[in-house]
């Protein structure tokens, strides 16, 4: 498709930052109905890619992206790699999550640090992992307290130099 019959829509980008473009049409699924988001900083490309993601699965995107940012409320939000991430300023990123066929996996990238930490292990040290499946209840004020924590500690930088 030419990129003249593609609508898009000029997202604020924070300081710094190119303005994110959002196209206007649906993103197209990838393997386990995980969307395919252009990279991009702001709220505007992760709304898209919650609007998204099939069935319950954007049940679950919507609950995580209130809770988030009802518990940080100047959270900094992008979508890199084909999944919404979640950050603080001047602290990296402390959350991102992702679809995969039967779940929705919430990544804590310094989740070794939370209290309790989140239960599943990462063949990354300090990165623990939450599976979302369709039938889970969501603990709200388990999940709320461990991203207070994570976003008051600094989080990945996206691999450049500390």
């Amino acid at each position: 498709m030419s990129r003249s019959r593609i609508a898009h829509a000029v997202v604020p980008a924070g300081k710094g930052r190119k303005p994110a473009k959002v196209s206007a049409r649906k993103p197209a699924l990838l393997a386990g109905g995980n969307p395919q988001v252009e990279k991009a900083d702001g709220d505007a490309p992760v709304q898209a890619y919650i609007a998204a993601m099939p069935g319950w699965k954007g049940h679950i995107g919507r609950r995580l992206d209130a809770l988030i940012a009802r518990t940080v409320p100047d959270v900094r939000k992008a979508v890199k790699w084909n999944s919404p991430f979640y950050g603080v300023e001047g602290q990296g990123w402390f959350l991102s999550f992702h679809c995969f066929a039967k779940y929705v996996k919430v990544a804590f990238f310094r989740g070794i640090s939370l209290r309790p930490a989140p239960p599943g292990e990462s063949k990354h040290k300090e990165v623990r992992y939450l599976d979302i499946h369709e039938d889970d209840s969501l603990d709200e004020k388990r999940l709320a307290t461990w991203i207070k924590q994570a976003a008051s500690i600094p989080g990945w930088d996206g691999g450049s130099a500390r």
